[in-house]
């Protein structure tokens, strides 16, 4: 066994002569631990909600959507989106129009977000998970119906039985306004609610899906004209579980470079993580702050280290003679109180990161600790990634040997 590390084993284990010196190491490895252990869990926790939004979103937002650089619309019938059509993974093709209208119900009104949607997005985008009542279609027939979002429905007062018809208004783009008959320059159409849905908070914006061909009609665009197309991977593509997940996402990455190669810059294309880069970039920024405050707890605690040390270093002044007188030299007695002063942090480490461990294991599989409120899980989601365990065992270990070296380095001329 390496001399130095034997002997500061000993004396890690080994009663002191001042019971302080021990009083002061228990602390400084306790407090690490404490430290070390609410990170795991925290960092797992950041990851679970995380991974719990990502799900959410992935549920009803399409793998890629495509968007104009300039202008609100543009023509899919073009040479190079039939070519985006024929892309492996890219067979399910659903173009939609998006518009702010002006809606009416009952003699209620309201400013409403439509999305004109064709029967791909119905079929495929999992919007009729989250319907609260009747069905996510909007043909009966001939008949066009609307699917609204449950904030416009309150809004309106509006349910799905109900007979009357909901009014959709939009300025005409070849009708000049008048004054003496403002009603003549609008366009205007009715449907009738065929679903309500609910959608997270953040996502549901007075929400109402109707034909994209009737959305066309009632904004003046042409029959081959979109604000965006909504790209799904291909079945066989599609994921129900985490690998799969991941693997899915690497298809889509490598389907939007594609996909953006052949439309040029005059086209946005993202990905679903880039539909929703401001959110994803907040919450990697929270996890990387919570983890710098308590690493920094860490290493105020670490601090307790150094006067443990130099404790221990006066306590064995006659031992470091001894070990002279039998021929060590300075680098082994360095090592011995520097080895010391490590395994009193990194035996706080340790312990905090399996206790860590195993509470989250807990909460994943049993849920112990619920989510307060009415939330849409009703426990905290946890998800432990090895990754944050190596950050925090190296990040301890690295501070753990730099204060260890402080008091040896400081007590060198007198002792050693």
């Amino acid at each position: 066994m390496h001399l130095p590390f034997y002997i500061a084993k000993r004396y890690l284990f080994a009663k002191k002569s001042h019971n302080v010196i021990n009083i002061i190491s228990i602390i400084s490895a306790v407090g690490i631990g404490i430290g070390c252990m609410a990170l795991i869990i925290i960092l797992s926790v950041y990851n679970g909600f995380d991974e719990l939004i990502k799900s959410l979103y992935d549920n009803y937002q399409p793998d890629i959507v495509i968007s104009p650089v300039k202008g609100k619309s543009f023509s899919i019938s073009t040479a190079d989106f039939e070519k985006v059509k024929q892309l492996n993974g890219a067979n399910i093709f659903s173009p939609s129009i998006e518009e702010n209208v002006f809606v009416t119900y009952d003699g209620r009104q309201a400013i409403a977000s439509m999305k004109g949607i064709d029967t791909n997005f119905i079929k495929t985008s999992g919007m009729h998970e989250y319907l609260t009542e009747g069905k996510f279609e909007t043909m009966f027939g001939d008949i066009p119906h609307a699917v609204v979002s449950k904030n416009l429905a309150s809004e309106l007062g509006l349910r799905v039985r109900f007979v009357s018809p909901l009014e959709i208004y939009f300025p005409s783009r070849k009708e000049e306004f008048s004054a003496i008959n403002p009603m003549a320059s609008l366009h205007e159409q009715k449907f009738f609610p065929n679903g309500i849905i609910t959608l997270e908070s953040s996502y549901d914006k007075n929400f109402i899906f109707i034909p994209v061909e009737k959305a066309a009609e009632l904004i003046d665009y042409g029959p081959d004209e979109v604000t965006s197309v909504n790209i799904y991977l291909s079945p066989e593509n599609r994921y129900s579980s985490v690998a799969e997940a991941k693997k899915s996402r690497a298809d889509s990455k490598k389907l939007r470079n594609d996909i953006q190669k052949i439309l040029g810059p005059d086209f946005y294309v993202k990905d679903r993580y880039m539909q929703n880069d401001t959110l994803y970039k907040m919450m990697r920024s929270e996890k990387f702050a919570v983890y710098m405050i308590l690493f920094f707890v860490i290493i105020i605690v670490s601090f307790n280290i150094f006067g443990s040390l130099s404790m221990l270093m006066i306590d064995k002044k006659d031992d470091i003679e001894i070990f002279k007188s039998m021929g060590a030299d300075k680098k082994i007695v360095k090592h011995i109180f520097i080895l010391q002063g490590f395994m009193i942090s990194m035996s706080g480490a340790i312990i905090g990161m399996a206790i860590g461990v195993l509470i989250s294991l807990i909460q994943y599989k049993w849920g112990i600790i619920g989510m307060p409120g009415n939330f849409i899980v009703s426990a905290y989601p946890v998800k432990l990634q090895v990754s944050d365990i190596l950050i925090t065992f190296a990040g301890v270990a690295f501070v753990g040997y730099i204060i260890a070296n402080v008091p040896v380095r400081a007590f060198n001329k007198e002792f050693l």
